[in-house]
């Protein structure tokens, strides 16, 4: 969850209130929203962990035997067990923290201690993750919470799933609207839900449209690029005509791309969130005779590269549009589609 009130950056206190206040405004405009809204909830968790396993705010640098606690504490299931961990971990499920007793999942646990070591550099403090025995228990607790990797969304939104969501799309505000989101979040390379609801109409470049049905996108900022390399993704036929159909119809010249749709079927002049993009996916879902729970908005992006699995496109090709760094992470989407559908079992049929 996001806090109401997330908490200010850990910035060295040896600054003036003017320099901190001037840093934290460089950290925010130089740091992908995603981040940012990562480590405000990291921040709050494991300062009040902190606050309850050591009845204290958190240290500047952290000791290394609350380090060591940290790790111990999230690398069990409390489920069965009496013990401080467990009264702790209560304390942060009350406080809407923690979900369950559950041992957390190992990328959880990094991702946490990444967020940790991140406020050690920004306040240039040695994070106490660096010490040898820590080092040693993160690499045995990730050896012993090994599991299976479970996938952001339940399902992928593969072509056929897409074509049912997109016939429930009249030609109302809201149904453009959503027809330009699912498509414009599925044909463009799968695009995470703060993307798409982080575009404005100035990041629609259509001087090709007319002659050749193309769009470019631009991505200010994503998980893994930045303004100064901001990609300028191709959109074409269908998805194309869907994004200028919805410009038009909402009549948009400047400001957010994608916007709530009133009640009385009107585009307000506010951006969707993020949010507002996870339930376009869900009712159109529902709307299509899928479950709800069907699949989630991530459910675009892996959609699209289990399509392209299935499809024999390059892992390459469609690494230039997912924008993935990791080649393991997108052939990970690639090794889920069955043996007997890969492109190269066929190689000897006509």
């Amino acid at each position: 969850m996001r806090t109401p009130n997330p908490p200010a950056l850990p910035l060295p206190a040896t600054l003036s209130s003017s320099d901190a206040g001037l840093l934290t405004d460089l950290y925010r405009r130089g740091t992908p929203e995603n981040t940012l809204r990562a480590w405000e909830r990291d921040l709050a968790y494991i300062s009040a962990w902190k606050q309850a396993a050591f009845a204290a705010p958190l240290a500047w640098p952290e000791a290394e035997e609350v380090a060591l606690r940290f790790v111990l504490d999230h690398s069990v299931d409390l489920s069965d067990t009496e013990s401080d961990a467990r009264a702790v971990a209560e304390v942060l499920i009350a406080a809407g923290l923690r979900r369950t007793l559950a041992c957390p999942a190992p990328a959880t646990l990094d991702r946490r201690i990444a967020s940790w070591r991140a406020f050690h550099r920004m306040r240039n403090l040695p994070s106490p993750f660096e010490a040898p025995l820590i080092r040693q228990a993160r690499g045995r607790a990730r050896r012993a919470a090994a599991r299976e990797r479970q996938p952001k969304s339940q399902n992928p939104i593969t072509r056929q799933v897409l074509e049912a969501m997109l016939a429930t799309c009249d030609g109302s505000h809201r149904g453009m609207r959503d027809r330009a989101v699912l498509m414009l979040g599925w044909a463009s390379g799968g695009r995470r839900r703060s993307e798409i609801a982080g575009l404005n109409v100035d990041d629609i470049d259509a001087r090709e449209f007319t002659e050749k049905g193309l769009i470019r996108i631009r991505l200010l900022s994503t998980k893994t690029t930045g303004p100064e390399r901001a990609p300028r993704l191709p959109l074409k036929g269908r998805a194309a005509r869907a994004v200028m159909g919805w410009i038009g119809l909402a009549r948009l010249d400047n400001g957010p791309l994608f916007r709530p749709v009133s009640l009385a079927d009107r585009a307000l002049p506010r951006r969707i969130t993020p949010d507002g993009i996870r339930g376009i996916v869900h009712h159109r879902l529902e709307l299509a005779g899928y479950p709800p729970d069907f699949a989630s908005a991530h459910g675009l992006r892996s959609g699209f590269l289990t399509q392209a699995a299935r499809d024999g496109a390059p892992i390459a090709a469609a690494m230039q549009l997912s924008l993935h760094r990791s080649v393991q992470q997108a052939q990970s989407y690639y090794a889920d589609v069955e043996i007997e559908d890969n492109p190269a079992t066929d190689l000897l049929e006509d």
